[in-house]
């Protein structure tokens, strides 16, 4: 299930979306960035890396979306980290009766009955001023920006000139916003401009949904992305295939729509009548 991507940093793609579960090889065992998506993909990924004898001793979420914050038994119990505003996103999830219920409502009813929930969520904070992973492996530092989620953050695998992008930076996914920000477009291309300020040291980049790309893709989905953005600010049709005729997934265009929609909405608020 698991496909090498540079020295000691492999990949498991799932059905779902082509989401990727990141394994970062340390000394005494992996870090997992966003391990899913069913049970049963998670049972065979823990199985993969017991073979390769590599016990989990530390786990990521590169944001508070539920397909970034899930977990398995067969894993273990290490610490699962995340930026302070992802943990403090989920806590809040977290803190509803109902939470379950709710998170329910947002799963994809195909695979809606195959994702655990029993370890859902259970993220520790790093402190806000945390520049890399606290574990015994290869650095990996945090770039935290606020564009697709509260708290988002890529990790970049200095040594091995792995950028792991979260839910950006996808070949097959056009970029979602915030809209619950208050500057979701500024947001997103202040993100764009700090993935570029990295770009050198980068030999691969690794979306949370869609295929691993290298060096020249990286700069590619860069500028796509903010095509793309500034079309939405402008209020522009975009020529970009994930939303046209031809898009990956019938249902991108909707949500294309409905963040141009969205976008349109909130100006019109704030302009004085």
């Amino acid at each position: 299930m698991l496909k090498q991507i540079a020295e000691g940093v492999l990949v498991h793609e799932s059905e779902f979306i082509q989401s990727n579960s990141v394994v970062v090889q340390g000394r005494d065992g992996v870090l997992l960035i966003d391990p899913g998506i069913t049970g049963d993909e998670m049972a065979a990924l823990a199985n993969d890396l017991r073979e390769l004898g590599q016990p989990v001793v530390a786990g990521f979420s590169t944001h508070p979306d539920w397909d970034h914050v899930l977990w398995h038994a067969y894993f273990g119990d290490p610490p699962r980290y995340g930026t302070a505003r992802c943990a403090a996103s989920i806590r809040d999830v977290l803190s509803s009766e109902d939470w379950k219920d709710r998170v329910a409502e947002g799963l994809p009813p195909e695979y809606a009955e195959e994702i655990p929930m029993d370890l859902f969520g259970l993220i520790t904070g790093l402190p806000a001023e945390a520049a890399q992973i606290p574990w015994d492996g290869p650095k990996v530092r945090i770039i935290e920006h606020q564009a697709h989620a509260p708290g988002h953050a890529a990790l970049l695998i200095e040594e091995r000139g792995v950028l792991v992008a979260g839910d950006m930076l996808s070949d097959i996914l056009m970029p979602f916003l915030d809209l619950e920000a208050a500057n979701p477009v500024e947001d997103y291309l202040a993100a764009l401009r700090l993935f570029e300020s990295v770009a050198a040291d980068v030999d691969a980049v690794i979306p949370g949904h869609g295929s691993v790309g290298g060096a020249e893709q990286l700069r590619a989905r860069i500028n796509q992305d903010r095509a793309y953005v500034q079309d939405l600010r402008d209020g522009k049709d975009p020529s970009d295939p994930r939303v046209g005729p031809s898009a990956p997934l019938d249902w991108l265009p909707d949500v294309h729509r409905w963040q141009l929609q969205r976008l349109a909405q909130s100006e019109q608020s704030e302009t004085p009548g």
